[in-house]
């Protein structure tokens, strides 16, 4: 069944960003606008006690998985990655961010969330081979809203989103780039189901002719670290990774092991294992 939900869910999304002209309009920038988080696609588990995603890799907490907690904040610190092109002639895309909702509900992934708030990075490369860099904010059902700040590969990037009063509904996001001294905060209302936060680089998905989740760049590992969930240094556990997988089932994004501290990780593109980094 999850398999199921996740296709027809997929599906949902994409002819929701169709019809969306503002989406449309948001990601100029590119040859093929794209929204974010466009929520969890699931896929067929191949590896035991890994849930797995056509579109995210990474780690997600949720609020069954975590005896009934609430997620009034989140916040997280990453690298750029540098992205070059794994297939020739081939529009390549990938974002890295945090998010409160959207996610899995319980360790299972039985039950996924319809609502997502979330900050992060975007790294693109075009068909010839160009990449590109940009950092962005996105509620869903909107549109990605692209930040006027300067991103490049190696940067040190802040981020955290957080309710201004608890049970409010809303919302400031905001994003700081710690090498360039570059920051961005907006405040909007959202009603979350508050249901999981996580912390993923995903391929973005695609609006236009070719509509779909973006084939998956070459990135360096943007190595995650001191990740926070209201307001507290998060424990993740290894039953909280998420898996990217492909068409035919294999294994081409994975996140390591946590960190030492427990409030970090990597994030391998194009494999099947990662190393943890140190804390």
């Amino acid at each position: 069944m999850r398999f199921a939900f996740g296709r027809i869910l997929a599906l949902l999304m994409i002819a929701s960003a169709i019809c969306a002209p503002s989406a449309l309009a948001s990601r100029a920038h590119r040859q093929a606008p794209s929204g974010h988080g466009h929520l969890l696609g699931l896929a067929p588990r191949v590896r035991a006690n890994t849930n797995e995603s056509s579109n995210w890799f990474g780690y997600n907490q949720g609020t069954l998985e975590q005896g009934g907690t609430l997620f009034h904040s989140i916040s997280g610190d990453w690298t750029v990655p540098t992205a070059t092109s794994h297939t020739s002639g081939q529009d390549q895309a990938s974002s890295d961010w945090i998010g409160i909702g959207g996610g899995c509900l319980d360790a299972s992934c039985t039950v996924t969330d319809s609502t997502l708030i979330q900050t992060g990075t975007e790294q693109d490369v075009s068909g010839s081979g160009q990449a590109s860099y940009s950092a962005w904010w996105e509620v869903i059902p909107g549109p990605s809203l692209t930040i006027n700040m300067p991103v490049a590969p190696g940067d040190h990037m802040h981020a955290t989103i957080a309710e201004t009063v608890p049970g409010s509904e809303v919302w400031t996001i905001q994003i700081q780039d710690v090498t360039r001294n570059e920051s961005y905060s907006t405040t909007v209302p959202y009603p979350s189901t508050h249901a999981t936060a996580e912390w993923i680089e995903e391929t973005p998905l695609e609006i236009g002719t070719n509509a779909g989740f973006a084939a998956l760049p070459n990135l360096t590992n943007p190595n995650f670290d001191l990740g926070t969930a209201n307001g507290a240094p998060v424990k993740l556990s290894s039953s909280e990774q998420l898996d990217l997988v492909d068409s035919s089932g294999k294994v081409i994004g994975a996140p390591s092991a946590p960190d030492s501290d427990f409030d970090g990780f990597g994030a391998c593109a194009w494999a099947s294992t990662c190393s943890p980094p140190s804390s």
